[in-house]
C-alpha cells in the first residue's frame, strides 16, 4: 500500500523540525559555554573568599561577576538537560539574559563614570552600549526565528488535520 506522497513529504518535514533537540555543533558550544561559566565562576568565588582586603566596589563588582556566571552555568546545564526539541526557545532565553547582562555592564559603568569622574568610564560605556544594541539584536533574531517556527508547525498542522 502506497502513501500520498504530500503526507510523506509532510511526515519527512515535521522529522526535520523535530528530529534533535541541539545539532552536535550547538550542543557542544553549550558544553564549552557551561565549562568557561563554571571556571569564571570558581575563579571568582576564590577571588572573593581570600581577598577580603579589595575595595567595597571591587568586591560588589566580582559578586555581580560570580551571579552573571552562576546565571550562564544555569543557563547551559538547562538547554544540555532537555530531552526534548527546543525549537528556538533556548536562544530566546539566551538572548534574554545578554539583554541582561550587558544592560547591567553599561549601567554600571554609568554609575561608575558618576561616581568616580574618571575619563575611563566613557570607554566602558561605548563598548557596553555596543553589546547592548548586539544583545538585543541576537534577541530580537531569536524571536523572529521562532515566531518562524510557529508559523510553520501551524502550517503543518494545518495540512495534517485533514489527513488524520
Amino acid at each position: 500500500m502506497s502513501a500520498d506522497p504530500a503526507t510523506v513529504a509532510l511526515e519527512l518535514e515535521l522529522q526535520r523540525l523535530t528530529a534533535g533537540a541541539l545539532s552536535p555543533l550547538a550542543r557542544y558550544g553549550h558544553v564549552a559555554l557551561l565549562l568557561a561559566a563554571t571556571l569564571m565562576s570558581v575563579l571568582l568565588a576564590a577571588l572573593l573568599a581570600t581577598e577580603p582586603a579589595l575595595p567595597g566596589r571591587t568586591q560588589a563588582a566580582l559578586a555581580v561577576l560570580l551571579s552573571i556566571g552562576i546565571g550562564w552555568i544555569a543557563y547551559a546545564t538547562w538547554v544540555l538537560r532537555q530531552r526534548r526539541p527546543l525549537l528556538g526557545q533556548h536562544r530566546v532565553v539566551a538572548g534574554r539574559m545578554a539583554v541582561a547582562f550587558t544592560g547591567v555592564f553599561f549601567a554600571g559603568a554609568l554609575a561608575l563614570g558618576a561616581s568616580t569622574g574618571s575619563a575611563t568610564w566613557h570607554a566602558a560605556a561605548s563598548v557596553g552600549a555596543s553589546l547592548l544594541v548586539i544583545a538585543f539584536g541576537a534577541l530580537m533574531q531569536a524571536h523572529w526565528r521562532v515566531a518562524e517556527l510557529q508559523r510553520r508547525r501551524r502550517e503543518l498542522q494545518r495540512q495534517i488535520g485533514p489527513a488524520v
